[in-house]
C-alpha cells in the first residue's frame, strides 16, 4: 500500500508542477499537451477519437470535450476517416505543431530539473524498466 501511495502521490505532484510550468510559460494546459504529443507521435499526425481517449487515459466523453476546446483554439481539426464513415480522426494542425514545439522546450527543461538532476542514469533506467513493467496491460 505504501508503494502504491507513493506512485499516486509522485504522479500527482509531477503532473501538477509540469502543468503549472506549461500554463505559465506557454499557456498550454497539461491535458492539451498530452493530446498534441500523442498526435505528433502517431504515424500520420492523426488518431481516431477512441485512440486519443485510450492514449491519454480519459473517458470518451471527456476526450470529446477536450478535443472541442483544442479545435476551438485551432490546434487540432477533426477529419472524416476515409476507410470508416463512422469514425472521426483528430489531426494536429500547423498551429498545434508550433505550440507543441514551444511546450516541448518547457517540458525538456522540466525533465532536466526534476529527473535528470535528481536521479542517476542507472536509476532512471531502472525506474523506466519498472514503470514500463507496471504499465503493461494484462
Amino acid at each position: 500500500m505504501v508503494l502504491f501511495g507513493l506512485l499516486l502521490e509522485t504522479n500527482a505532484r509531477l503532473s501538477k508542477s509540469l502543468g503549472v510550468a506549461l500554463e505559465d510559460q506557454c499557456g498550454l494546459p497539461l491535458a492539451w499537451f498530452e493530446v498534441l504529443l500523442q498526435l505528433r507521435k502517431s504515424p500520420d499526425g492523426r488518431l481516431k477519437m477512441a485512440q486519443v481517449a485510450d492514449a491519454i487515459v480519459h473517458s470518451t466523453g471527456g476526450t470529446t470535450r477536450l478535443i472541442d476546446r483544442l479545435e476551438d483554439a485551432g490546434l487540432v481539426e477533426r477529419q472524416l476517416c476515409p476507410s470508416d464513415r463512422r469514425a472521426i480522426h483528430v489531426a494536429i494542425t500547423d498551429l498545434g505543431n508550433q505550440k507543441l514545439d514551444e511546450a516541448l522546450s518547457v517540458h525538456l527543461e522540466y525533465l532536466q530539473d526534476t529527473l535528470v538532476s535528481r536521479l542517476s542514469e542507472s536509476e532512471r533506467a531502472s525506474l523506466t524498466t519498472l514503470l514500463s513493467k507496471l504499465n503493461t496491460t494484462r
